[in-house]
């Protein structure tokens, strides 16, 4: 049985609102922030994998609208980069931006070797280096469509989602306990009279999003959108090239910073609502229709990678984040958001922070840093340095 688009949206919403009762229902999943389009899709791939064992029924999805919904994301993404924000980090911000660029090559050279050792395609070193770790599930599955396309590996989509997913499971659990030996190791100290208080700026200065900003938002990511698509077409040629989704993050920060020129200032709360749709609705297709017996040809190469990985994020967060970003409490709780963001997502980082914060005292500059990197810094230098990664002879990018 063969789904149509609409037909595919409404059991992709079905398996949204069944992640989000199965995360309820079982704490450790949101403790780790497993992201409910990764918890419903998995469970409804694994119900169809079951039932095919079962008898003859089968379901395929049509998935043609998963390119628009992921480059809609990233739109959504670059819409999000206020550069007027970046002032207020002040140079801790510039500190631990370039702290992170090093770790960037480091990860993916490991994840390269380690390919190599097992005797894989070199670009499976990439998808276990910053495409899934640092990238996360959205830039995991933009490049992991462009190596099925472009290079034939099988099963590419499956074995990305599978890191990320591994990678915020592994993020939450390294960043905390790194945090915590640092501060005994050093005897910092932490406001621990306002433990639990701290809070992240600019939370209530978001107006809630209403239809008339949502259109002005959704005008503005389909511009970036459409706009993106033409320009990856055009300079698509060239011997390095910029994926789609780059080049319409690249046009949405445009948007966002030229717009005020005109009078016209985009809504927050509705680019994070048209953010979180659209990566939602992207990755349950994906997970639905996973090949669950593809994935395990290869778990154990990709779960040898995460701990290499992991490692290697511990040791780069105490030796050089923590020494490089000034050596006192707030580089530790930075420290703890490095972690959440070399192994899973902004959301990890966040939530290492929130847990140090709460046990030890607020850290208010590392609280405007890690968001505002984490918002689409992170991202950009990324996808800046793959782009040079799959320059490289032999990458076959």
């Amino acid at each position: 049985m063969t789904l149509q688009p609409l037909e595919t949206l409404l059991v992709a919403a079905l398996a949204l609102l069944l992640g989000r009762l199965v995360n309820r229902l079982i704490p450790v999943l949101s403790r780790y922030n497993i992201p409910e389009p990764i918890t419903g899709g998995l469970v409804v791939s694994i119900g169809l994998a079951l039932a095919g064992a079962a008898s003859d029924f089968s379901v395929e999805f049509d998935t043609t609208m998963k390119p628009a919904l992921l480059l809609a994301f990233f739109s959504a993404v670059g819409l999000s980069a206020d550069l007027a924000m970046l002032k207020h980090g002040g140079k801790r911000l510039v500190l631990f931006v370039i702290a992170l660029i090093p770790f960037l090559f480091l990860q993916n050279i490991l994840g390269i070797l380690v390919a190599w050792g097992l005797d894989m395609h070199p670009l499976m070193g990439l998808v276990g280096g910053t495409i899934t770790l640092v990238g996360g599930h959205g830039t995991g599955a933009a490049y992991a469509e462009r190596f099925a396309e472009v290079n034939n590996l099988q099963s590419i989509m499956e074995l990305s989602m599978t890191g990320a997913t591994l990678g915020l499971v592994a993020g939450g659990i390294i960043g905390g306990p790194l945090a915590q030996w640092l501060i005994k190791r050093h005897q910092l100290a932490g406001n621990a009279a306002h433990a639990g208080h701290h809070e992240i700026a600019g939370d209530d200065t978001t107006a809630p999003a209403t239809a008339g900003n949502f259109l002005t938002v959704l005008a503005a990511t389909l511009a970036a959108l459409v706009a993106g698509q033409v320009l990856a077409g055009l300079f698509g040629e060239g011997a390095v090239t910029l994926p789609s989704f780059l080049w319409c993050l690249l046009l949405g920060v445009a948007i966002r910073n030229l717009l005020p020129l005109a009078g016209v200032r985009l809504n927050d709360g509705s680019i994070d609502l048209l953010a979180s749709v659209t990566l939602s609705l992207f990755l349950v297709i994906t997970m639905m229709a996973l090949n669950l017996g593809h994935v395990a040809s290869v778990a154990g190469p990709l779960l040898l990678m995460l701990i290499g990985q992991s490692a290697l994020a511990m040791v780069y967060g105490a030796w050089v984040v923590y020494r490089y970003t000034g050596r006192d409490y707030e580089s530790a709780v930075l420290s703890a958001a490095f972690c959440g963001f070399a192994i899973g997502a902004t959301a990890t980082a966040i939530a290492n922070m929130q847990a140090i914060a709460h046990k030890y005292g607020p850290a208010p500059e590392a609280f405007i840093v890690a968001p505002l990197v984490g918002a689409f810094l992170i991202d950009l230098l990324n996808a800046l340095v793959l782009t040079g990664f799959l320059a490289l002879p032999g990458m076959g990018g």
